[in-house]
């Protein structure tokens, strides 16, 4: 298995994808809107994506994305593992640990403080992955959400 950082040339392979893990937390497909969400995001370089593939296919196991943030406290970057998402198919061999490990390294190399990553508090296997690499659970801060505009995808 390789690991690929995704340009605009992987888009037609992700963007499909990115539409199933969307759905697969509940969100309506929106096919189009995810596929330009997407091609944003990298033609921006708002985010890092990462494509977890065969040695000898093009084809895409698992992706995740990354985002930029700041700790004013440290003076150093944070990156946030916003997504993460492993097909079906290619559940068990290791994909999302992988993927995990090479925005570990991309933290390490661009002197980040730290990695945060976040998931609903009944998934008992992400707690269970993301523990068992290294990430530690925030004893220290409480996280809130203020909703500022209406979700629209989520119709």
């Amino acid at each position: 298995m390789r690991i690929v950082h995704a340009t605009l040339e992987h888009l037609d392979q992700l963007a499909p994808l990115f539409a199933d893990y969307r759905e697969h937390f509940g969100q309506l497909l929106y096919p189009e809107s995810s596929r330009k969400f997407l091609e944003n995001r990298i033609s921006r370089k708002e985010s890092v994506i990462y494509l977890a593939m065969p040695d000898d296919e093009e084809k895409i196991l698992g992706f995740c994305q990354l985002y930029s943030s700041f700790s004013s406290l440290s003076l150093k970057r944070v990156w946030i593992l916003n997504d993460i998402y492993v097909c079906q198919d290619a559940r068990r061999q290791l994909v999302a640990d992988r993927l995990i490990q090479a925005a570990k390294e991309m933290a390490k190399q661009t002197n980040a403080v730290r990695l945060r990553v976040s998931s609903s508090i009944d998934n008992a296997v992400a707690h269970k992955l993301y523990e068992s690499i290294g990430f530690q659970e925030d004893t220290e801060f409480k996280n809130y959400v203020m909703p500022i505009t209406e979700d629209l995808t989520a119709r």
